[in-house]
This record gives C-alpha cells, structure tokens and sequence, in this order.
C-alpha cells in the first residue's frame, strides 16, 4: 500500500501576466510548504485551477514539481468527466514521475454508482500507479455512496479517498468497512480532526498554504493520544478554514491571500475572476487573527 503521507496540500498555481504558468514560483511553492509541514503536493487540483490548464501543462508540472521537492509526495489530479479521457492523463502523469493520481467524481454527467465503480476501475487498470478518488458533490453534482467507495476499495490501485462530503457518518463507514490499509483523507478542512477521530488518515488541505505547521501538529497531537492540544489548535484555526471557504470560491481566497502576503502566486485564470478588495481585507483580518499558527510568512522571509 503506497504510504503517500497524512498532510497533502492541493498547490495553487502560480501564473505570469500573460497567463503562462510561472514554473520558478511553483517550484518555490511547493519547497515552502513542504518545509512548513506538508508530506507532498498535490498538482493540478481544483486549487491549481486544473480546469483551466492543458494536459501538457499539468504533465509539466509534475515533472518540475518532482524535481524540486525530492524524496517528497507529488500527487497530480487527472480527474475528468471522460473515462478515457482520465485514464490517458493519469498514465502520463505516472510516466513523468507522478507518485500517485488523485481523480475527482465525473462532473456534468451525473453518473450512477455503477458508472463511477467503473469510470474508477478503468484509471486504476490504466494508469499504472496508485489512484486516489475524490468525493466532492458540491462540485461534480453526485456524491459517490460509502457503499461505492468501498466497492473501489477493492479495486487493485485504488489506495485511498479524499473525501469532501460533509458527512461524518459516511465517512465513519467508510473507515469501517474499507479493507485494511485504504485510506481516507479530509477533504474539508474544518473537519480534519473529526475525520480523524472517525479513522481517517489525514487531509488534504487547503489552510496548510498558510499554517502547515499548525495541521502537522493537530496530526501528530491527535495520533499521540493528545486530544486536547489537537482540538485547541483545531479550534483556532477553525475561523481561517471557513473564511478560505466562504470568503469566494476556491481557490480564489488562498491564492488573494498568497499574493497579498508577497509571494508571485500571480492571477486568475477566466472565468475566475480577483477579489474586491474591501473582501480581501476583510480575509486578511482572519488571517492576522490566528496570529502564531500562520507560518507561511516566516518561511517566505517577508
């Protein structure tokens, strides 16, 4: 079983003016946040704006990714609508050094369970390295069932979930009934120590841009028995975790916030679009409010 870390942060991509991806600054990125307390970088994911990057770009990506972070996990999304479409990226992705894929639920189509158990089955068969699946429904409009996360469970290659459902008691059935060694990663950052609490494995984490350190000790706190110290940190976080959610949609926050600390994470592609300033400030004060446990700044020397 792929031991691909409990702390996964889903990379924002950094973009030029001219909209062209600033590889320099991406490989910058994912140094600092593995330095920070990420186990590996996950490319090309809603929060890199895959929707809007070519399959060559994604595949570059892991390849300069991979190099700057060596000995760490790069995982690159190659989730699509189209089966066959997903199973080509993923095997690229594998074939450029990827340690694992991480492949959404197909979105638009509104596949049945058994056209997502097989849509699944088709990349893990093709792609040639661990497949990750990601449960997300706010975003691909069908929530793949614990019953159907745990039929793919089953499949060789399939290693794990990122599970973004917002429901506790399908996560806690999943972590019951999976065979031994799947597993399952937050997909909602406010609910990494409950996901934990229900068997979870880690997350894959959005806020880490920013507190890497904080979620690496909510882990470890947790996994030692200290429940009271990861539920402290937890809770003062909490704020932060839901302002990068609600402030505008992902990645929209984290990367205005990147940008409004001094680091190039650089524009938006359309149809995303920058946040109003007044809104940004008023993200900002949430940032400065968890005080200490905002560390991104320190490893960024500004």
């Amino acid at each position: 079983m792929a031991q691909l870390g409990r702390l996964l942060t889903p990379m924002v991509t950094p973009f030029r003016p001219d909209e062209s991806i600033d590889f320099e600054a991406a490989k910058r990125l994912a140094q600092i946040l593995v330095a920070d307390g990420s186990d590996g970088i996950v490319v090309a994911g809603t929060t890199g704006e895959a929707a809007t990057m070519t399959d060559e770009e994604k595949i570059e990506l892991v390849r300069q990714i991979k190099a700057a972070i060596p000995g760490k996990t790069v995982v690159a999304g190659t989730g699509g609508n189209d089966t066959r479409h997903s199973v080509a990226l993923s095997r690229a992705a594998c074939e450029a050094g990827a340690d694992a894929v991480l492949c959404v639920v197909p979105y638009y189509n509104k596949p049945t369970q058994e056209g997502i158990y097989r849509h699944y089955r088709a990349i893990a068969e093709g792609c040639g390295g661990p497949v990750i699946m990601y449960n997300i429904e706010s975003r691909s409009a069908v929530n793949m069932t614990a019953a159907t996360t745990i039929r793919c469970a089953a499949v060789p290659g399939v290693v794990g979930v990122k599970e973004a459902s917002g429901s506790l008691p399908q996560v806690s059935q999943i972590c019951a009934d999976a065979p031994p060694g799947f597993q399952v990663w937050a997909g909602d950052d406010a609910l990494t120590l409950p996901v934990l609490a229900v068997g979870g494995h880690g997350v894959i984490c959005v806020v880490s841009h920013l507190a890497g350190t904080a979620i690496r000790e909510i882990i470890e706190a947790f996994a030692r028995g200290d429940n009271r110290r990861a539920a402290q940190i937890h809770q003062r976080l909490t704020p932060l975790m839901r302002s990068l959610m609600t402030a505008a949609p992902n990645p929209i926050p984290i990367k205005s916030v990147l940008n409004r600390l001094g680091f190039p994470a650089g524009q938006f592609r359309l149809p995303l679009a920058p946040m109003p300033e007044p809104d940004l400030d008023q993200l900002m004060a949430v940032v400065k409010s968890a005080g200490d446990l905002v560390t991104f700044s320190t490893a960024v020397g500004v």
